[in-house]
């Protein structure tokens, strides 16, 4: 029997010719088995990919790779042997990055078995993710950069900067995993973004002292995802509300001032619990001033505008179940996917 959601309509859903961005959008399905899809505006497929390991999280399409223009798939994927570190802890490691040209040859590859979550390829050509590691009996996060050839050229510790009296774990959340890195984005201007998933916040990092110099915390945040950087400098993110106070469970989309340490803009559905992913999440502003969510869980990917109007929406109709022993956690046929991310035609020349 299928699932409610998947009795739903899928695919190409809602647009809005007239306003929506028109660009290409990638997306790689978490039960998908390896596979990377890129679609068109129209909803239709213009490319993918079949990789051998399924994604750990999500995948990226380069403009560079050390200085060079490239155009290949920045792949993070599930290490087929990872770390065995607790219950839940292969829901969601990746550890195996792999650069993919379009025709599906794997150029570049770093293994990582600690690796958990997010991670960003920097033009310079190094990545920067976040791994586990044991701490107090627990697990605890080092967020890392490797050059190209592997080698650690830069890391930041989370119990050095963080305390549990100020960052406590919130009671929907086991303690086997303290603060857990679920994002990571550094900025043009030096800055590392770290989303604190089961504490609740956001912090920005300097780079060169490594000290923390912005803090977003709940309740203005509830076990968010995907921090980056707005042209303007605002901290926009996925806010998931798993638990929120005197509230229903509902997902947000939050771009936050740090400058005026308020809320500038915020997006919830006019029925606030239509729009809710209690896990993963992702969103982006688009150079015609839209945003594009990932309601992750669910498989759906919309634009909307600085109104909040509804200008795309897509349901990923890819549905299978999670391999096991994740099967044993997240059960049923799921279309879920990390994040989503949106390309304008004239960035993806070789690959269209």
């Amino acid at each position: 029997m299928k699932s409610t959601i998947e009795r739903r309509k899928t695919g190409l859903i809602h647009w809005d010719m007239d306003w929506s961005s028109g660009c290409y959008t990638l997306y790689a399905p978490q039960t998908g088995n390896g596979l990377v899809k890129l679609i068109a505006i129209d909803g239709d497929t213009v490319h993918e990919w079949k990789l051998p390991v399924r994604p750990g999280r999500d995948a990226v399409i380069l403009d560079y790779v050390q200085g060079r223009k490239s155009g290949n798939l920045g792949y993070n994927g599930s290490h087929a042997k990872s770390a065995n570190l607790y219950p839940s802890w292969d829901i969601w490691h990746g550890g195996h990055f792999m650069e993919v040209t379009p025709k599906g040859d794997i150029v570049w590859e770093h293994e990582d078995i600690y690796h958990h979550h997010d991670a960003q390829w920097l033009p310079n050509g190094n990545l920067i993710y976040t791994v586990a590691a044991e701490w107090n009996d627990k697990q605890s996060d080092i967020v890392k950069e490797v050059n190209p050839k592997g080698e650690v050229v830069w890391e930041w510790r989370a119990w050095e900067h963080l305390t549990k009296k100020e960052w406590p774990i919130h009671e929907c959340f086991n303690d086997d995993h303290w603060p857990m890195i679920n994002g990571v984005h550094q900025t043009e201007d030096g800055l590392v973004l770290l989303s604190l998933r089961t504490t609740s916040g956001i912090i920005a990092v300097n780079k060169t002292t490594k000290e923390i110099v912005l803090k977003i915390k709940y309740p203005l945040l509830a076990q968010q995802h995907d921090p980056s950087m707005t042209e303007d400098g605002n901290i926009l993110c996925f806010d998931n509300g798993n638990i929120r106070p005197a509230s229903i469970h509902h997902s947000r989309i939050v771009e936050y001032n740090p400058v005026t340490e308020k809320i500038d803009w915020l997006y919830v559905d006019e029925v606030p619990p239509a729009f809710f992913s209690p896990y993963m999440g992702s969103v982006e502003k688009l150079w015609n001033g839209s945003y594009s969510i990932c309601e992750s869980a669910f498989g759906r990917i919309f634009e909307v505008t600085s109104e909040g109007e509804l200008m795309w929406e897509y349901v990923i109709p890819e549905f299978a179940e999670y391999p096991s022993p994740l099967n044993n956690y997240i059960t049923g046929s799921h279309n879920s996917c990390f994040k989503a991310h949106r390309y304008e035609s004239n960035t993806i020349t070789q690959i269209l």
